[in-house]
């Protein structure tokens, strides 16, 4: 088995900056390690052309991961997210340790 990376990356709707990151602290980063996502590392740039933020989670193989995407929790915070992100996109690699887009 080897572990996958779940990278997600958005920008956050203008003028809902704070109801975002209260959901972020008290909801979503939660809710992923309930699920059994271990967030690694989120990025937050300040300037340039690249999404606002790029989170990175880690799960232990891809089997476990699609499992979680299933989820009724998983489709819960992926809605209430999109009331605050715009552009959001996802992908799936192998983990590798190294920084990965």
């Amino acid at each position: 088995m080897r572990m996958v990376k779940l990278i997600m990356s958005w920008n956050i709707r203008a003028g809902q900056e704070q109801s975002y990151f209260e959901f972020i602290v008290q909801e979503f980063a939660p809710g992923l390690m309930r699920l059994g996502l271990q967030t690694v590392e989120v990025l937050y740039t300040i300037h340039g052309n690249a999404p606002q933020i790029v989170t990175y989670a880690v799960a232990q193989d891809l089997d476990t991961l699609q499992k979680i995407m299933r989820t009724e929790e998983w489709r819960r915070l992926m809605e209430k997210l999109q009331r605050y992100v715009t552009d959001y996109q996802q992908k799936v690699v192998y983990a590798t340790g190294r920084l990965q887009f």
